[in-house]
């Protein structure tokens, strides 16, 4: 990817100066080696290497954090990103843009995932307080400005999409369409655990309907079970000896109240949740250590905010 990037820069951008910064979380594979081979024979190349995994939105979020160029761009490794659109991205930003977002119109990965992912970004728009971005995924550029207001935000659980699409108006936003191509590099990790995180984590940050909506359904219930109760009543007045209810309405109730209960029970639960892990406020990430060409520039490398991620 760093070749990639490299050549693209080189052929397009001649003109702008660049680093490289690969973001390790903790990888198994030789994938550390190859980032020390590169950042040893390249000084534009440097790495932050994570002591684990700290998932999908934490890790990009403190490396765009972690850069003190003119602007960022972050960029997968499995090339779903297309590196081609970095030059596009560059010259909406000369423009006068802080914020270029790319969204995906559709995508050569599984289609059946892409629905499930569109449906989602549509429920979470309409049930949001912040106008939401469908098919954005953090790919763009980032101005340092913005990249000053993700350091001041001090948040432990950033949500990367959220926070652009609610200061992006501020910040000029220039959203590009694209088409993700499939992935050319590597296994996602990504499950149905993790993909219920992230969904979880936007709806429990930027929307208050989940709450809501246990009030309004219970008030429905409520009022379903006093109209039943009144129609049991009226029959059981009107024949005394020939209406015979039996146990039957009342263990269909109960048990359709209990499932309603469980199932908003575990929606504050998701709440009480993200409260909590914010209340912890755990550092995003913790650093196991640096690279840069020479091992004494790695001490030197981004050191003006390196003490508020470690």
């Amino acid at each position: 990817i760093g070749e990639a990037v490299e050549e693209v820069i080189n052929k397009e951008l001649p003109d702008y100066d660049y680093e490289i910064c690969y973001v390790d979380n903790a990888s198994t594979d030789r994938t550390r080696e190859l980032i020390e081979g590169v950042c040893a024979k390249n000084k534009k190349h440097k790495a932050i290497f994570n002591v684990t995994n700290f998932g999908q939105f934490n890790s990009p979020f403190h490396g765009i954090c972690a850069l003190d160029g003119d602007c960022v761009i972050p960029c997968c490794a499995d090339f779903q990103d297309p590196v081609e659109l970095i030059p596009v991205f560059v010259h909406e930003w000369e423009k006068g843009h802080k914020i270029i977002s790319a969204v995906k119109t559709s995508s050569k990965e599984n289609w059946f995932v892409y629905m499930l992912r569109t449906i989602y970004y549509k429920m979470i728009k309409k049930m949001s307080t912040v106008k939401m971005i469908e098919h954005f995924t953090g790919f763009g550029l980032y101005d340092q400005s913005f990249v000053k207001l993700l350091r001041e935000l001090n948040d432990p659980m950033p949500f990367m999409r959220g926070i652009v699409a609610e200061y992006g108006e501020g910040f000029n936003l220039k959203q590009i369409e694209y088409e993700q191509p499939q992935r050319r590099a590597g296994k996602t990790h990504n499950n149905f655990f993790t993909l219920y995180d992230a969904a979880m984590l936007s709806f429990t940050s930027y929307t208050k309907v989940g709450l809501r909506i246990m009030t309004w359904i219970g008030f429905v219930i409520g009022a379903i079970d006093v109209l039943v109760a009144l129609v049991y009543l009226i029959l059981k007045l009107t024949n005394w000896y020939g209406f015979n209810a039996g146990a039957a309405p009342m263990v269909i109730g109960i048990f359709l109240l209990g499932a309603v209960q469980l199932v908003f029970m575990g929606l504050l639960g998701e709440y009480i949740l993200n409260i909590n892990s914010r209340v912890i406020n755990r550092p995003i990430v913790v650093e196991e250590r640096r690279r840069s060409q020479h091992a004494e520039q790695t001490d030197q490398y981004f050191r003006s905010i390196r003490n508020r991620f470690i």
